[in-house]
């Protein structure tokens, strides 16, 4: 009995010793199992089977041997370097590591030899390692679900990058089409305007003849032996009947008509070039250019967005026009309404004062050009010719002709001693955007929606010079006070300054994405500013190169115009306001 007692005491004590831990809490554990009986270790001897009583399993043979009297060296060569590809191949899978799987019943037999001698420890960390491992699988089994998934999603974006690239390589191939449709449509619109012309004519030719024919039915007393030929001595006294007395008269009252009309000469474009009225404006300043405008004032003017803002040449006044159908004449510094004038049937796009500063012209989506009296506040002439809506307009340093720019993709010259178009200017493909005469000159400059700008003979209405560059619709152009260079503004935001002289481009600044809809130099010619669809201003010093930005507009700025002396600064919002800088 002693000798059992003793055995269990020394096995616990070799445990202690290998685990490193003492089991002196378990001896009341130890003693029970005691009692119940001794572990005795046994060494047992298993015994091979003999080879001679196995059976073997027939295994097929599954080479790829060549069959007898097929031997062929080709079709030996392809099947050894087939074998190698498929080898590479198997090389190259990721093949995992098998774990052998723990069985339940080692497990369960661990867990309750852990509990029976009483190793908590053990058996937490035992069931920690296990659960850890069940985590770890499981999150390996989900990192390699989203591996997949991120290779699947960058496929898509691949094939996706491929579709973009050959889709505008698709529409790169349809631009010389439309280009070509462009042409064949101003071809057809020329054509149309032909077709009318010849259909105008021939209705009135037709109205002539049912008149001489309802002539003809009324008098009665008409005789063919009326209708004789008879020397001019005898005709002068033979009897005229009604007809010929009506159709007599009618040819003197249109003869009349028409010599009140020709009285009425055509104006003479200036052949000598006048003096620029903007160098008595321009001083060369040797101190830096003003940039550090802030906001001082707003008017509200317009119930609708404004689309348009001039100063008079002499008067501290300015004019804004607005999408409402109203121009306005607003006092300065105060903002008062001074005058209202209305009269077109559509929004107004620009406006344009006379070199007196006594008249006005406006131009309106009613596709006219409307001519006011300043001093009364009432239009006085009205020019119709244009087929869709008129952008902008600009008077002559003359103050005889007024151009216009339109949707119709043509350009007029409306001469206003005569009252009527003198000329039609030709060459844009499509919408004409602004238009504007080079101070003391005949020439014309235009901005297009065809990403061109074009400079014009305004006596001949050819095209002189075509300046490309742009990759967005001109929404605006202008000339510097001194005549030197161009500004331009695109649909993108990007302004460019051009050479007059060389009629080349000088540099190029990008302020977008948001599009610039008009540019203006200040009278100095050194600053230049934009107002854009984000409703910022920018303005360029072009001294030093530097941007400088007015935030206030609370939405889109559609106008900006500067003061004669450089003090203050103008713009129009979509707002219906008008804005003070100072």
């Amino acid at each position: 009995m002693a000798a059992k007692q003793g055995l269990p005491t020394l096995a616990l004590r070799v445990l202690e010793e290998a685990l490193g831990m003492g089991l002196t809490a378990a001896r009341d554990t130890a003693e029970a199992v005691a009692a119940e009986g001794a572990y005795y270790l046994e060494q047992v001897t298993v015994t091979e089977a003999s080879e001679d009583d196995y059976e073997y399993e027939e295994i097929p043979d599954d080479n790829f041997s060549i069959p007898e009297g097929e031997e062929d060296l080709a079709k030996a060569i392809q099947m050894v370097q087939e074998q190698a590809t498929d080898t590479q191949i198997l090389e190259q899978k990721t093949v995992l590591p098998s774990k052998q799987p723990v069985p339940e019943v080692i497990e369960d037999f661990l867990c309750n030899f852990l509990i029976k001698m009483g190793m908590t420890r053990t058996l937490d960390c035992f069931q920690s390692e296990c659960k850890a491992r069940e985590d770890l699988l499981k999150t390996q089994k989900e990192r390699d679900f989203h591996r997949m998934h991120h290779k699947r999603i960058v496929q898509e974006k691949n094939k996706l990058i491929n579709d973009l690239k050959r889709l505008k390589l698709h529409y790169a191939s349809y631009e010389p089409t439309i280009r070509v449709l462009h042409e064949k449509h101003h071809t057809l619109l020329k054509q149309k305007m032909l077709t009318s012309l010849e259909r105008d004519r021939a209705v009135g030719q037709i109205s002539g003849l049912q008149a001489t024919l309802k002539n003809m039915e009324i008098g009665h007393n008409y005789h063919a032996s009326e209708i004789r030929v008879v020397p001019n001595r005898e005709k002068e006294n033979a009897l005229e009947g009604p007809t010929q007395k009506g159709l007599r008269e009618a040819r003197e009252k249109n003869k009349s008509n028409t010599k009140i009309k020709d009285n009425t000469k055509d104006s003479e474009f200036p052949t000598a070039l006048q003096p620029n009225p903007n160098l008595c404006l321009y001083k060369e300043n040797i101190c830096p250019a003003k940039v550090d405008y802030k906001l001082n004032n707003i008017f509200r003017l317009h119930e609708l967005p404004v689309s348009c803002i001039v100063m008079h040449p002499c008067k501290d006044i300015l004019i804004s026009c607005g999408e409402d159908r109203l121009w306005k004449v607003v006092g300065l510094p105060k903002g008062n309404v001074l005058l209202t004038g209305f009269g077109h049937t559509d929004w107004l796009s620009d406006c344009c004062f006379h070199p007196s500063g006594n008249k006005l012209a406006t131009s309106s989506g009613d596709t006219t050009v409307k001519l006011w009296d300043l001093s009364k506040g009432n239009c006085i002439l009205t020019f119709e010719g244009h087929n869709h809506a008129v952008w902008s307009c600009t008077w002559h340093s003359c103050g005889d002709f007024v151009a216009s720019s339109s949707l119709d993709t043509t350009s007029k010259i409306w001469d206003v001693n005569s009252e009527r178009c003198r000329c039609t200017l030709y060459g844009h493909v499509d919408s004409v955007n602004s238009i504007e005469f080079f101070p003391g000159s005949n020439t014309l400059l235009t901005g297009s929606a065809d990403k061109t700008l074009s400079v014009w003979d305004a006596r001949t209405g050819n095209c002189e010079q075509s300046l490309y560059g742009h990759m967005h619709s001109v929404n605006d152009a202008t000339f510097t006070p001194r005549g030197h260079m161009i500004a331009s503004c695109d649909a993108c935001g990007v302004i460019k300054l051009w050479d007059f002289r060389k009629l080349l481009p000088i540099v190029s600044i990008d302020v977008g994405p948001s599009p610039g809809n008009e540019v203006n130099f200040d009278s100095s010619g050194r600053v230049l500013a934009q107002a854009s669809g984000n409703g910022v201003i920018h303005l360029l010093d072009l001294k030093s190169g530097q941007i400088h930005k007015l935030m206030g507009h609370e939405s889109e700025a559609h106008t900006v115009v500067f003061s004669h002396d450089g003090e203050y600064l103008f713009s129009g919002g979509s707002d219906g306001t008008v804005r003070t800088w100072s």
